[in-house]
């Protein structure tokens, strides 16, 4: 029997233990999470990064105001507001510097392309979203993309075709990341998808460069910046890029 009551008496300690344990995590917790309610608070918000869009611009549409809980904001929320109200940002940044720093880093789109469609034209990002409707006449500096048509084109949305266009769909994003990668895109006069088989670029006011579909991009262009090197600057032509490891030059007439 003493026995016993010896092993209920360590039971119920064991038990006051447990609880006294976890009240006191509670209780620290409490107080960590009291201390950054009430002592974080966001004094000042630093953009980084903007070129077409002023500071206050970013900072309006980003939905920060001064006072807001530092911890308590929600990332994902501002970089969504300022992808969809500001077109031509394309990434966002987010850091908290304490005690009362929020810093913004933004990341624009600086070269577009059109995309011309039911008499108007969409200006597209390398990255494949639709930064700003405008007009047909409003874009000759443009470089233009052909040879398909988008699916419910607007903007702040990303550039969508038919199921059955996606191979082309994939090649030209992918085309468009190598081309601005490689600083080549400025170089850029048009990109036509009409032909199933050949994806063709004109370059540099010079060129036809013809591609395969989902080919490796970063490498073919690399290829292209070869062949130029070689040629006069006054020559012009079609340079063939299908097949691999071998560049054809076809002069102009």
């Amino acid at each position: 029997m003493a026995r016993r009551r010896n092993n209920n008496r360590r039971r119920r300690r064991g038990r006051f233990v447990f609880l006294y344990k976890l009240l006191s995590i509670l209780v620290i917790c409490g107080v960590i999470i009291a201390a950054l309610t009430l002592f974080f608070r966001v004094d000042s918000v630093e953009i980084q990064g903007n070129q077409r869009y002023t500071v206050d611009e970013i900072r309006k549409e980003s939905g920060v105001e001064t006072g807001d809980n530092l911890f308590l904001l929600n990332k994902y929320r501002i970089a969504n507001n300022l992808l969809n109200e500001l077109p031509y940002i394309e990434k966002v940044r987010i850091s908290r510097h304490l005690p009362d720093q929020l810093v913004i880093h933004v990341t624009e789109c600086t070269t577009v392309l059109a995309v011309i469609q039911n008499g108007s034209a969409w200006l597209v990002s390398p990255s494949g979203k639709i930064v700003e409707q405008t007009t047909v006449s409003d874009v000759s500096q443009y470089a233009v993309i052909d040879g398909f048509q988008m699916l419910s084109p607007s903007v702040a949305s990303s550039l969508a075709m038919e199921t059955a266009l996606s191979n082309r769909h994939d090649s030209l994003l992918a085309l468009l990341d190598a081309l601005e990668k490689s600083s080549m895109l400025e170089q850029v006069n048009a990109i036509h998808l009409s032909d199933a088989s050949i994806l063709t670029m004109d370059y540099a006011g010079r060129f036809t460069v013809e591609f395969t579909y989902g080919a490796d991009y970063a490498y073919k262009l690399q290829n292209l910046q070869a062949v130029i090197g070689k040629l006069e600057s006054n020559e012009t032509g079609t340079i063939n890029l299908r097949v691999d490891g071998k560049a054809n030059f076809i002069p102009g007439k």
